[in-house]
């Protein structure tokens, strides 16, 4: 029975890798050295319950996120859609003001138009009255000339 025993706590030391067996003989190590990279390599091991608590906060979370990025992504939709009908209105809005202005335009330069045409009939006119008084003058005068040179005669 305790060679059973030291056999069961000599397998233990080995594994920790405590005591060594060299030539018949036991070293043993004062204190067993931790091994730190087993600690850092796996993280520490959570029971079957803590595991599967850990996984639906996970899924709650994930959730949570799928939810707010699809509500971003609707705001960021609205976002669009709102300032795409706010461009569309001042896109309205300009071509209305610029119809008006081309409106405008044609009417002051078809008033142009009209008084440039009146001022050339007048000119026009004038000119032919005063031709035509001038005509009968000159008709008058040679007409008292010849009467004159008949008179005369």
């Amino acid at each position: 029975m305790a060679s059973m025993t030291f056999t069961t706590t000599l397998s233990r030391l080995q594994a920790t890798k405590s005591a060594v067996v060299v030539r018949n003989r036991i070293f043993v190590a004062p204190s067993p050295r931790p091994n730190f990279q087993a600690s850092r390599r796996y993280g520490a091991m959570a029971t079957r319950d803590e595991a599967a608590k850990l996984g639906r906060d996970a899924s709650k979370n994930m959730d949570a996120a799928k939810k707010s990025a699809k509500n971003e992504a609707a705001a960021a939709a609205d976002n669009v859609v709102q300032t795409t009908k706010d461009m569309a209105g001042k896109v309205s809005e300009t071509a209305q003001d610029a119809a008006g202005k081309v409106k405008q335009t044609a009417q002051d330069a078809w008033g142009t138009v009209k008084d440039t045409t009146q001022k050339i009939k007048d000119t026009v006119v004038g000119k032919a009255e005063a031709t035509a008084d001038s005509a009968k003058e000159t008709i008058r005068d040679e007409a008292a000339k010849v009467e004159r040179k008949m008179n005369h005669n």
